[in-house]
């Protein structure tokens, strides 16, 4: 018997079991925000994590970082790091990006900005109507609601 079948044997005995019980045994444990190892190793999570790793990096105008950016530049480095390759301005990654609707984003696809047809602010969807980027000189990346209904979403090929 390995020891992810004793893990239901487990709990039912003891009536619950601890997270570290089950970690103990080998078991997984699935926890709200946590993707699975299926999900972590795609480019799109892989380059979410990156840019979470970026936190409180400061705003430079054409900066691709590794710990200065703008906004497409902290997009690039971060799939860059997850073996995906963008373009570099926030326009050019639009256009190089499988356009999504909203209702079918998922963690680590971009979420492009627009004022009509042009594309002027990028960030990669953390879920929960969330985006790390990297807003405006004197700011720093960070995690933020989206403050706009005028986005558009594109999916890295």
């Amino acid at each position: 018997m390995t020891a992810l079948n004793r893990v239901p044997s487990l709990m039912v005995r003891a009536g619950t079991a601890s997270a570290l019980t089950i970690a103990a045994v080998g078991g997984s444990i699935v926890a709200p925000g946590f993707t699975s190892e299926a999900e972590a190793a795609t480019p799109a999570s892989k380059a979410l994590k990156v840019a979470a790793s970026k936190k409180g990096a400061p705003y430079r105008w054409g900066a691709t970082g590794p710990n200065r950016f703008d906004c497409s530049g902290l997009t690039l480095y971060s799939y860059k790091k997850a073996g995906k390759k963008l373009p570099r301005t926030a326009a050019q990654q639009y256009n190089k990006t499988r356009h999504i609707s909203a209702k079918n984003r998922k963690a680590g696809d971009l979420v492009f900005f627009h004022s009509g047809s042009y594309v002027y602010h990028v960030g990669i969807y953390a879920g929960k109507g969330r985006i790390w980027h990297s807003p405006k000189s004197g700011d720093v990346v960070k995690l933020q609601r989206i403050w706009t209904r005028s986005v558009w979403y594109g999916r890295v090929k």
